[in-house]
C-alpha cells in the first residue's frame, strides 16, 4: 500500500540522543524494535501477570504474550492506513516494559508508596527511564539510545502531559499530539486485552456465556450470527468465532473512523497531526459504546471475581511488605542498588528495584527475606 502523506517517515526522524551511523539494511525504527526485543526488560514481561496467575492455566496470557498480540493488531491497523508499521511495532513492543510486578494493581501500590514521599510511579514514565538509563547493553551510550519518536511515543501514546506538571519531559513537545502511529497504541492495547481477557475468563470458567450475551450487545450479535451458521458447533468454538468477529469489528472500525477523522480534519502531514488540538485516532461513537460495554462487563464480572481479587490482594500485600523492608534495610538490596540508595533518595531506588522484578522473583524475595506472606502458596 502507498504510504499516507501523514505517515511518519523514518528519514524525517529527529534521530537519537547519541548519533549513530545508519545500518546497511534496517531503518532506525526497525532497529529500535529489535533493541526492545533484545532488552532484559522485554524478556521479564514473560513472568509478569496480565490478569491470571498460573494457578488457572499455563495457557493464559502473561504480559509478554499480551504485548505480542498488541504488536500484531498494531501492525494490521497501521498498515491498513498506510502508516509506518515499523514505528508502530516498536511502540507496541515497548509499551508495557515499565510495568511492575502484578500489573496495574502493583502499579497503583507503588504509586501510593511513592506519593508518601512526594513522588509518583507511572509505568510509562518508568519505561522511559528503562530505555534511557537502566538497560546497559552498549559501550558508546547509556540505555538503548532509541529514536526521538519512539521515546516520545512511550510517554504520549496513552495520554497528554502538562508541561507545567512534568517539566522534565519538556523535550517531548507536550503541547503537541504524537504521530498517528503512537496514537493507535493505547487503542489497539484495549482491543487486545478486552478480547483476550474474555477469552481467558471463559476458558477459566469464570464467565457465564448467557450473562455475557445479555450485557454486551456487540458480542451477542456476533455469537447469534455464528450460532445461526453453526447450530451444532461446540460452544467453545462458537465462542472463539464470535470473539474473532468482535476483535475484527473493533479493529475495522478503528481504521475506518480514523481515516474519516483524518479526512475531515484535512491533515496532510505529520506536522498537521501534531498541531491539532485533539487526537485523531479513535472508534466511532457506536463502537466506542460497544467497547465500553465490554470493558464494564469485564470489570464487574471478571476482574472482581473472588479468586482474582484474592490473588491481587495477596500480590499487593507482598509488594508492599517488600517495599517497606528495603526502605528499612537498603543494604539487603544488590550492592549496586544499595550503593545508589546511599547517594539518592532511598524510596526512589527501592521503587525502581521492585518495579524491575518479575512476579515470581518478588515472591521468592518475600519468602527469603520475610517468610512467605499468608496466602501466597496458592498462587505458585
Amino acid at each position: 500500500m502507498e504510504s499516507a502523506t501523514y505517515a511518519m517517515d523514518v528519514r524525517r526522524s529527529r534521530g537519537r540522543r547519541y548519533p549513530e551511523p545508519p545500518h546497511p539494511y534496517r531503518n532506525d525504527y526497525a532497529r529500535d524494535r529489535d533493541r526492545v526485543v533484545h532488552s532484559r526488560a522485554f524478556r521479564r514481561l514473560e513472568a509478569k501477570t496480565q490478569v491470571f496467575t498460573t494457578r488457572f492455566s499455563d495457557h493464559f496470557r502473561n504480559r509478554l504474550t499480551h504485548t505480542l498480540e498488541v504488536a500484531q493488531i498494531a501492525r494490521a491497523v497501521v498498515g491498513a492506513l498506510g502508516l509506518n508499521t515499523d514505528l508502530a511495532e516498536a511502540l507496541a513492543l515497548v509499551h508495557d516494559i515499565g510495568h511492575p510486578p502484578f500489573g496495574h494493581a502493583g502499579e497503583r501500590q507503588l504509586d501510593a508508596r511513592m506519593r508518601e514521599y512526594g513522588g509518583r510511579f507511572n509505568h510509562n514514565l518508568h519505561a522511559l527511564r528503562i530505555v534511557e538509563q537502566f538497560e546497559q547493553r552498549y559501550l558508546d551510550f547509556p540505555g538503548l539510545n532509541l529514536t526521538f519518536e519512539v521515546r516520545e511515543g512511550i510517554i504520549k501514546h496513552s495520554r497528554d502531559y502538562s508541561a507545567a506538571e512534568f517539566p522534565e519531559l519538556a523535550e517531548y513537545q507536550l503541547d503537541q499530539r504524537p504521530p498517528l502511529e503512537a496514537q493507535f497504541i493505547d487503542l489497539v492495547d484495549e482491543i487486545a486485552y478486552n478480547t483476550a481477557d474474555l477469552d481467558d475468563g471463559f476458558e477459566a470458567h469464570l464467565l457465564d456465556l448467557e450473562q455475557l450475551r445479555a450485557e454486551v450487545p456487540m458480542f451477542d450479535a456476533a455469537y447469534s450470527e455464528v450460532d445461526r451458521r453453526y447450530p451444532q458447533g461446540a460452544q467453545k468454538l462458537k465462542f472463539n468465532e464470535a470473539l474473532k468477529h468482535v476483535l475484527d469489528r473493533l479493529a475495522t472500525d478503528l481504521i475506518e473512523n480514523t481515516r474519516h477523522q483524518a479526512e475531515a480534519a484535512g491533515v496532510e502531514t505529520v506536522e498537521d497531526v501534531r498541531q491539532l488540538p485533539h487526537r485523531l485516532a479513535g472508534f466511532s461513537t457506536e463502537l466506542a459504546q460497544g467497547n465500553g460495554s465490554l470493558k464494564r462487563f469485564l470489570h464487574t464480572r471478571l476482574y472482581s471475581q473472588p479468586t482474582i481479587a484474592e490473588d491481587r490482594d495477596c500480590s499487593v500485600a507482598a509488594l508492599d511488605a517488600l517495599f517497606r523492608f528495603f526502605l528499612e534495610h537498603p543494604d539487603r538490596m544488590p550492592e549496586n542498588h544499595a550503593a545508589l540508595a546511599r547517594r539518592e533518595p532511598p524510596h526512589r531506588v527501592v521503587c525502581d528495584y521492585i518495579a524491575g522484578m518479575t512476579d515470581h522473583f518478588l515472591l521468592r524475595q518475600c519468602q527469603e527475606l520475610l517468610g512467605a506472606p499468608a496466602g501466597r502458596a496458592s498462587l505458585t
